[in-house]
């Protein structure tokens, strides 16, 4: 689901309202909306709210789409798919890579709906540790591998422009379903594989 591709209905369809309180805002931090650079901001930033928030208006079940019958049941890895998500508690960005494994019982996805999937789940106020969850859950619901394991990286500007403002740390959360659960060769040869 690249963001091209989704806008957040909601967004757009309350378009005149989210402009007046981004201009609300921009009044009550001390500036100018009346500004010259200022004044197509709320219509900016409302564009950009339909993009970044698209996730809303996906299904994570049905993003997968269709999987094809395949006895291939050996590790399959996709790594470093790229991120970018928004902090529900500051709605401040936070960004970095998923990494997933995944042992197939006889059904596989497209790859590009590995992609797909990390987008409807992060284009959306979020924790990392839930997009790691949902990550796994849906995968183990939609596809019934074997087993799955995802490794997600972020770095957050909550964390690293504000507050504690540690620039360059990161946070890495994983995700183990079935055999991942009760192999630790198996997790470990992933780990070793996601490795830059």
């Amino acid at each position: 689901m690249p963001a091209k591709e989704y806008k957040n209905k909601s967004v757009a369809d309350n378009r005149e309202q989210i402009e007046g309180h981004i201009r609300e805002i921009l009044r009550l931090i001390g500036e100018d909306p009346q500004r010259e650079g200022l004044l197509d901001t709320p219509a900016r930033v409302t564009r950009m709210y339909e993009e970044i928030f698209a996730g809303y208006d996906a299904d994570v079940n049905d993003v997968l789409g269709v999987s094809f019958d395949e006895q291939h049941e050996e590790l399959v890895i996709i790594k470093d798919i790229v991120y970018y998500s928004q902090c529900e508690h500051h709605m401040a960005p936070f960004f970095g890579k998923i990494h997933v494994g995944y042992i197939p019982s006889g059904k596989i996805a497209g790859l590009s709906k590995f992609a797909r999937l990390a987008d409807a789940i992060t284009r959306r106020l979020q924790v990392q540790e839930r997009i790691t969850s949902q990550m796994a859950n849906t995968l183990d619901e939609v596809l019934e591998p074997h087993g799955v394991m995802v490794v997600v990286e972020g770095e957050h500007l909550c964390m690293c422009a504000r507050g504690v403002k540690k620039p360059g740390s990161k946070t890495v959360t994983s995700a183990v379903r079935g055999s991942f659960r009760t192999d630790p060769a198996l997790r470990a040869e992933f780990l070793s594989l996601i490795k830059d």
